[in-house]
């Protein structure tokens, strides 16, 4: 079973940057393909991006402010967050698919993790 803890979160200001981590354990994470999805209050649940295990593949929802990177000698994904908006607020999820092949919506993740909470206040 694979575990993932996001961290990172916090409440911060609009145009400030954030870099939020994703631990993993309890699964070879090499061999995942690794997400970011993110739920605002009173919304669905959205893509944010993802990276295949290698690293070679990302995919990002329309944003252009947000990298998506991974090391994995220390099980981590990470999503780097620049010129935050107070759109932006919401509980960012970690997700994880065994495989492959790259995360393109909730229904290619086998493991969330339980968020962290951005805040991006005017």
């Amino acid at each position: 079973q694979v575990r993932l803890v996001e961290s990172g979160g916090g409440l911060v200001q609009a145009g400030d940057s954030l870099r939020l981590s994703c631990a993993a354990s309890g699964g070879t994470f090499s061999s995942y393909a690794m997400g970011w999805f993110r739920q605002a209050p009173g919304k669905e649940r959205e893509f944010v991006g993802a990276i295949t295990w290698s690293g070679s593949s990302i995919n990002y929802a329309d944003n252009g402010r947000f990298t998506i990177s991974r090391d994995n000698a220390k099980n981590t994904v990470y999503l780097q967050m620049t010129s935050l908006k107070p759109e932006d607020t919401a509980v960012y999820y970690c997700a994880a698919r065994n495989g492959p092949r790259l995360i393109y919506d909730a229904h290619d993740v086998h493991y969330w993790g339980k968020g962290t909470l951005v805040t991006v206040s005017s």
